[in-house]
């Protein structure tokens, strides 16, 4: 499977769909058909127009669409994003909302690295934007990072959160979804004993996997369940001629929504049977509520191969985070220095994917911690994807969160001066 010709198979079987959907949609909307009017042709221009959007979207990064947000003032506001730091595999962004005063609470949303974009958190974003100054670490597609640019580990995901961290100063409140959570949790412990100084006012670990093994689900056992030859045989390919990146090691974000969708197959095929004979009635629009869902559930990215097979073998199979033996070129970071930084967990009672007991898992690894610093929260009835986006974020967890930071906002730190150079 390592080799350009699979990653470029996969390409050419998409880019073939989506010519296949664009020719069925012109060739039923032929205008000379329309005086022999056929329910046959309807459907197959329907069957073309959805299917051509769904596999156009597959290589395209959506746009975060975040126009305005309304304030206090009750006037509207123009927002503007903003580059803070730029790396080759992830840029430190700032959603400045113009002309209103910056906001006391600071926030880094921490992305997801886990096939696709940032932008899967717009919802979050959007719902922090009135309360909050937001910033959100936007990772890029590896298939459009050269070679030349070298390697990106699980390491150096974590330096990127450490270097962020400290740009952003020890004001901040970091929020991390699902997969970095483990991460950022050993970036912020990194910190407490490198650059005490920076550490984050307040940190809250939302729907992550810090120990995979408290209540395995089937997304987090996988790695126990194939070796790691198996997994680097089966699934890690180069990038194509066609990208930037040609030549790079990658896990391509088309094999990973063929895993996605695997997983609910049935689901998926109503919802574009559906969708097709809502198109065919004419009853759907540009911003349905089809569309809106799988125009970022589709967008997919590449991940390098180097993040994601240590991200399985040292996260999942060796549980290292879990274990608090995990390394930072070859420094051991120990969770027990986070002394300062308040913690709270957030877990999703329905959550198939971090199922309730991993993310709360953390509180434990933060001996050093205060209980009095500590929280969990249990999110009665909601699944993964609420807990950080739906309903169940906006009405419940949002404000509990914002809460958290509030109260640790005035709260004195007591980290001594910097106990080794930073780096």
């Amino acid at each position: 499977m390592r080799f350009m010709a699979s990653y470029d198979l996969m390409e050419t079987v998409r880019n073939t769909q989506q010519w296949m959907g664009a020719s069925a949609l012109s060739l039923a909307s032929y205008p000379a058909f329309s005086l022999v009017p056929n329910p046959m042709l309807t459907m197959m221009a329907a069957w073309g127009e959805v299917t051509e959007r769904s596999y156009k979207r597959m290589v395209a990064k959506p746009d975060w669409g975040i126009h305005s947000v309304s304030c206090e003032d009750g006037r509207d506001h123009l927002v503007s994003i903003a580059k803070v730091v730029e790396r080759p595999f992830g840029d430190l962004i700032h959603f400045e909302v113009q002309g209103r005063e910056e906001k006391a609470r600071k926030v880094l949303l921490v992305a997801p690295m886990s096939g696709h974009y940032a932008t899967l958190l717009r919802s979050t974003v959007v719902s922090l934007l009135p309360d909050c100054e937001v910033y959100i670490t936007d990772w890029h597609n590896a298939r459009d990072i050269p070679v030349s640019e070298g390697k990106f580990d699980v390491e150096d995901y974590t330096l990127y959160l450490v270097d962020f961290m400290k740009e952003l100063g020890p004001e901040v409140n970091v929020i991390a979804v699902c997969q970095p959570a483990p991460l950022t949790l050993a970036a912020t412990a990194y910190l407490a004993e490198i650059f005490p100084e920076a550490q984050p006012r307040t940190l809250t670990l939302i729907g992550g996997p810090i120990d995979p093994d408290a209540t395995p689900t089937e997304v987090t056992d996988f790695g126990n369940r194939v070796s790691m030859g198996q997994l680097e045989q089966l699934m890690i390919q180069r990038v194509g001629a066609k990208y930037k990146g040609i030549g790079r090691q990658v896990y391509p974000g088309l094999l990973q929504l063929t895993s996605f969708i695997s997983m609910n197959l049935d689901t998926h095929a109503q919802a574009f049977t559906d969708q097709i004979m809502r198109v065919a009635r004419g009853e759907s629009g540009d911003h349905d509520r089809h569309n809106r869902f799988y125009d970022e559930y589709l967008a997919v990215m590449d991940m390098t191969a180097e993040f994601y097979l240590s991200t399985v073998e040292r996260i999942f199979k060796n549980s290292e985070i879990a274990k608090n033996c995990f390394t930072i070129n070859g420094h051991e970071v120990d969770i027990s220095k986070i002394t300062d930084v308040a913690v709270k967990t957030v877990e999703g009672e329905k959550d198939d994917i971090s199922a309730p007991g991993q993310c709360v898992a953390a509180l434990d690894l933060c001996t050093g911690v205060p209980e009095k610093m500590k929280s969990n929260h249990l999110e009665p009835g909601a699944g993964h994807y609420g807990i950080f986006a739906g309903s169940s974020w906006r009405n419940n967890i949002r404000p509990l969160v914002l809460k958290f930071i509030d109260e640790n906002a005035d709260r004195p730190k007591t980290s001594g001066k910097t106990k080794l150079a930073a780096v």
